[in-house]
């Protein structure tokens, strides 16, 4: 059964500025209205991500389920049943044909986004399952969890393909475009770089004082984005050859608290814009070039969990600890 309610949203939030005309009633692109709102969940919404084409959102959720949505629409075209505890992060393939899932029931999912069917349930991990990306070219999945380990995956095989021990609790990873590499970050504060092919570290990144909660790599491949519980957003050179510090900037203004959800943080299409989740239940959208703060959208009644920017248009998708996602024009 297909669940969920779209409404059209009118608050301040998701505009430039107060020289704004009013178009609350019609939407200038994709979406029916600058504004919507997407209810169905019955909890917290951690996770949100569109597929490649930006026709869908998938979102993942505390109340074990992922839902997904036609962004056209903003009706609820399916849900994906099968976890048996928090969905904690959802991530496409380059096709938009399958949903990868992390859940806190230690284990990852698999799942076939025409059907809704789990093709695949990986559980390997013998800990909460925080995080799990999925590679751009060939169809390998990698995740992390709170039993300190990074693994890879092959839908072919039932087993880990690949092994990383980072010592402690990963909570965020992360491919490499050219998938030599695996990134992670975790609770020992920083970002490792692990060669796929070695099972080694190749370089780490240092720099947050507190746990890292996403990581991004950015459209081009060059750069990594990291959001740490030390309220700083932190963007990388991941380039191999990269000599000196790879800090190359900050941005402040995000948010956590004790509640300690895993922000999540995102780059635009475009590469020119950075997102990350907020517990200040504010949607935070820096400018690249300057690290200067260009929109702070109110509007969730909890933290703001995770923000996705459509793949070629001007509208991001928030995930809230207040059980809502907010589908919104820039």
């Amino acid at each position: 059964t297909v669940q969920g309610t779209a409404r059209r949203m009118r608050h301040e939030g998701y505009s430039a500025g107060d020289g704004e005309e009013d178009h609350e009633e019609q939407g200038k692109g994709i979406i029916p209205s600058p504004i919507m709102l997407l209810s169905g969940h019955a909890a917290p919404v951690y996770s949100v991500s569109f597929d490649p084409s930006g026709r869908f959102i998938a979102s993942g959720s505390h109340d074990k389920e992922v839902f997904l949505w036609s962004v056209s629409t903003c009706e609820n075209v399916g849900v994906l049943r099968g976890h048996k505890n928090a969905v904690l992060k959802v991530a496409w393939n380059s096709a938009g044909t399958r949903v990868a899932t992390a859940s806190a029931d230690k284990t990852v999912g698999l799942w076939d986004s025409e059907t809704g069917k789990r093709l695949k349930k990986f559980d390997d991990h013998a800990k909460v399952c925080n995080c799990v990306d999925v590679a751009k070219g060939e169809m390998h999945l990698v995740s992390g969890g709170d039993d300190g380990r990074a693994l890879i995956w092959d839908p072919r095989s039932r087993r880990p393909t690949g092994s990383f021990d980072a010592g402690f609790a990963v909570t965020c990873v992360a491919f490499s475009f050219d998938e030599n590499l695996v990134f992670s970050g975790g609770i020992d504060n920083e970002v490792k770089a692990w060669d796929r092919r070695q099972g080694m570290v190749s370089f780490a990144m240092q720099g947050h004082k507190d746990t890292v909660t996403g990581i991004s790599v950015s459209p081009d491949g060059t750069k990594l984005l990291s959001n740490g519980m030390d309220r700083v957003l932190r963007e990388w050179d991941i380039r191999p050859f990269s000599a000196g510090d790879r800090l190359l900037k900050e941005y402040v203004g995000v948010q956590h608290n004790p509640e300690k959800n895993l922000l999540r943080c995102s780059w635009s299409w475009d590469g020119e814009m950075v997102s990350s989740g907020s517990a200040d239940q504010v949607v935070h959208i820096w400018d690249v070039a300057t690290a200067e703060e260009l929109y702070h959208l109110p509007g969730h009644a909890g933290s703001v969990n995770e923000v996705a920017f459509h793949p070629s248009e001007s509208v991001i998708a928030s995930a809230g600890s207040d059980s809502n996602i907010f589908l919104g024009e820039l």
